[in-house]
């Protein structure tokens, strides 16, 4: 097994706000320094279950974006098991200028091969997918996001004896494969909140035929649209580190717990709830973030 579990559980911290409401954050981002957050219990069965078919001539293939945290943690599986990776990514443009990427670099670092494609071939991953599984017949091939139904299980030890005591349990929400994994093994009485990182109008569908439940709800948070960094992210995202000691990254928990104070100010949750943020990981991305942010003259994620 080379993905295993903690020695000791993930810490629940306390948000404390002025108002008739708890409020916690499951720290899933210090699970492992490089495979973080849900992005470990995503891959954690999809990797041990084929390494313990294929011990042979392992090899592991994904799709991800410029600055994409699954593709960041899929090289460093890879790098830490010896195993040869590959990252379909999106955008041929990239090619010419991978090394000024930090998520790029940090994959390429790590062993990991590019391949870079436009958005439209990029569009069409079930095509590519199937061309690569003939090429590789051996590989595992891990979707975008890492979500499928063994990602779904894996986000099952999300949830423990520490979790079952909340009224509501949030995650931010990109390829839905973490909703869905609360959404299926969470206590009947509870309610699953997902803050969309994306406009993606078919999400819901997507999320309902992997938890096949309907205890959950998904609210915007994009602002502005997915990678859109605002101002007010900025300044929410220092606040909160400078009061709570947490680190946030700016594309989904970061948006998701803005969203949330929000939320509590309009009153959007009964007085007395007891309400638990998933903390997802992601934090390799501020690097990139902030290259973006320094290049339009704007304050950075500290």
């Amino acid at each position: 097994m080379l993905l295993k579990l903690p020695t000791e559980p993930v810490s629940i911290q306390e948000i404390p706000i002025q108002k008739n409401i708890k409020l916690f954050i499951k720290r899933e981002d210090q699970i492992h320094p490089l495979i973080s957050g849900n992005k470990y219990w995503k891959l954690f069965h999809n990797v041990n279950n084929y390494l313990e078919k294929n011990q042979g001539n392992p090899y592991i293939i994904t799709f991800g974006g410029a600055f994409s945290n699954h593709i960041s943690a899929v090289s460093a599986v890879g790098n830490r098991a010896g195993i040869p990776t590959l990252g379909i990514i999106r955008g041929e443009e990239l090619e010419r200028k991978w090394r000024d990427n930090p998520t790029l670099l940090f994959a390429k670092r790590n062993g990991m091969n590019l391949k870079f494609v436009t958005r439209e071939e990029y569009r069409h991953k079930e095509k590519l997918t199937e061309f690569l599984q003939q090429e590789f017949p051996e590989a595992l091939i891990v979707p975008e996001g890492g979500t499928n139904k063994e990602a779904v299980e894996g986000v099952k030890m999300m949830l423990n004896e520490q979790t079952k005591d909340f009224d509501y349990l949030c995650t931010a929400v990109g390829t839905g494969g973490t909703i869905a994994g609360i959404s299926k093994f969470c206590e009947e009485n509870q309610k699953v909140i997902g803050f969309k990182a994306v406009d993606d109008a078919s999400l819901e569908n997507k999320i309902f035929e992997l938890t096949l439940k309907q205890n959950f709800n998904l609210i915007d948070s994009c602002f502005g649209g997915y990678g859109k960094i605002s101002d007010g992210n900025v300044r929410f995202i220092n606040d909160f580190k400078e009061r709570y000691g947490i680190p946030l990254e700016p594309i989904y928990t970061g948006k998701m717990m803005e969203k949330v104070f929000e939320m509590i100010e309009e009153e959007y949750f009964p007085e007395n709830s007891k309400i638990l943020c998933f903390h997802t990981g992601g934090l390799q991305g501020i690097e990139g973030a902030n290259l973006l942010l320094e290049k339009q003259n704007r304050n950075l994620i500290i």
